[in-house]
């Protein structure tokens, strides 16, 4: 048996390439919209794509199994589990039900139906028919992860399926209580790593196995339904916006790329036609570089390894600009139009020379102290997230989390200097650009954020009292 675990750190997703090497075919779960890495790696090992499958409907990115279908002539196997509201909408050759076997050569796939994390969801249990006659593995998709579980609300979270949330909850309590049942030695290939939204705290170790999980993973410690529905649902992060759009584009059917559209280059002449007629620019320079000088009406994203969550949190049109560094365009262009492909952003408009974008608009740095001194004729606007604000926050401020920023900059009061703060600057620095480009004036970061503002001991608020950091 052949085995090969892809991983996209930009959206921390794993998928799985399993092949009979006696027989040369394999089987693709999981895929993403890099086709091309699937189809490369086959070849490398002397394979042929006969299946393509998923464990569920997708909410964190655009699938890839239909180009990959399409491309290779694999036949597409998908789920036919969970009820009429949860049926992929475009053409498969075969549905999957429970009890269902995807065979290649010595490989046998055997499925599962293990809803909660979504009502379609599928784990395969792969077994080695050369050297055994038990599963080595199971390829456990969002089901359960490393240290975590599926989250069960991102169906009414993200999608707007009302009243979904607490009855998943109860459904992936029961998946889990007969999943348990398998033996030790069953080893757990999930499907995302650290760094993704489908769970609250997924370890960034690629895989585990049954026995410890069951000892270690605290979903596999609570002996009670209601207690366990309780704790899933409690701490979720936000799911970001995109998550809904996603879900609809893999039900519906993702269009096929053929490869990932390079933007074109534009002149920096086309620059102030662009912001006067209010077209959403982005510059991807480092934070600090865009503090100390950028072109007014731009919003900073920093060309890092949150760029892509970001992007998909705070683009919200099909028209939109970068600037970024010409020294290296020509590897960061397709750099970019992949990663951004992957959430269904398929176009980037235009990319101009971030040198271009050295303008003459500033952000201020406020130190933690020179805000103190400030306090209370400054708002403070918090952009972490809400786990991170019931954790402790500034006296007084106003929580809006960074990627509601922009619809809710309303939310902020008029007329007075406003400063923004997370944890350690970087989000904020982005929350800071979004608010000058919105026409707040006098808008201030503070360097280091609430990190900084604990270790200078100052105060710090939680919901029923404050304390002092650090004494």
């Amino acid at each position: 048996m052949f085995v090969k675990r892809f991983f996209e750190p930009s959206i921390a997703q794993a998928s799985y390439m399993i092949g009979c090497q006696r027989t040369g075919e394999a089987v693709v779960i999981d895929a993403n919209r890099d086709v091309d890495q699937y189809v490369s790696a086959a070849a490398q090992e002397g394979l042929r794509i006969a299946h393509v499958t998923e464990t569920h409907i997708h909410a964190d990115y655009v699938s890839g199994s239909r180009e990959l279908a399409q491309r290779t002539g694999a036949s597409l196997c998908l789920s036919d589990e969970g009820g009429a509201d949860w049926k992929y909408q475009f053409p498969h050759d075969r549905k999957l039900k429970h009890g269902d076997r995807i065979t290649i050569g010595n490989v046998t796939l055997d499925v599962l139906h293990t809803p909660g994390h979504t009502p379609e969801h599928l784990t395969f249990l792969v077994t080695d028919g050369a050297a055994a006659d038990r599963p080595i593995a199971a390829v456990t998709g969002d089901f359960v992860f490393v240290g975590d579980v599926g989250r069960p609300d991102l169906l009414e979270r993200a999608a707007n399926f009302a009243g979904t949330m607490e009855a998943g909850a109860r459904v992936l309590w029961r998946s889990l209580q007969a999943f348990a049942a398998h033996e030790d030695w069953l080893q757990l290939w999930p499907g995302h790593g650290a760094g993704s939204a489908c769970g609250k705290g997924i370890s960034a170790i690629p895989s585990s196995t049954l026995g410890y999980e069951r000892r270690y993973n605290w979903a596999f410690q609570i002996t009670s339904e209601d207690a366990f529905v309780k704790a899933v649902l409690a701490g979720q992060p936000e799911p970001p916006k995109y998550f809904a759009t996603m879900k609809a584009v893999n039900k519906s059917g993702p269009a096929i790329l053929g490869g990932f559209a390079i933007p074109p280059r534009l002149d920096a002449s086309r620059l102030p036609e662009l912001l006067s007629r209010n077209a959403l620019v982005i510059d991807t320079r480092p934070a600090d570089q865009y503090a100390a000088g950028h072109v007014d009406g731009t919003i900073n994203i920093p060309l890092n390894g949150s760029f892509v969550n970001w992007a998909g949190w705070l683009i919200r049109t099909s028209e939109f600009y970068l600037l970024v560094d010409q020294a290296t365009a020509a590897a960061r262009l397709e750099e970019l139009a992949r990663s951004l492909a992957l959430i269904g952003i398929d176009r980037i408009t235009g990319c101009i020379d971030a040198a271009a974008a050295r303008g003459e608009r500033t952000i201020a740095q406020i130190t933690a102290a020179d805000l103190a001194a400030r306090l209370p004729h400054v708002t403070v606007v918090d952009v972490r997230g809400a786990n991170e604000w019931a954790t402790g926050h500034l006296p007084g401020a106003l929580h809006i989390p960074l990627g509601y920023l922009a619809e809710r900059a309303g939310d902020i009061p008029a007329g007075r200097p406003v400063v923004v703060q997370c944890q350690s600057g970087g989000r904020s620095s982005i929350a800071a650009s979004i608010l000058q480009q919105q026409g707040l004036g006098a808008v201030s970061n503070l360097a280091g954020g609430i990190t900084g503002w604990a270790a200078a001991g100052l105060p710090i608020e939680s919901d029923t009292h404050a304390t002092t950091a650090g004494r």
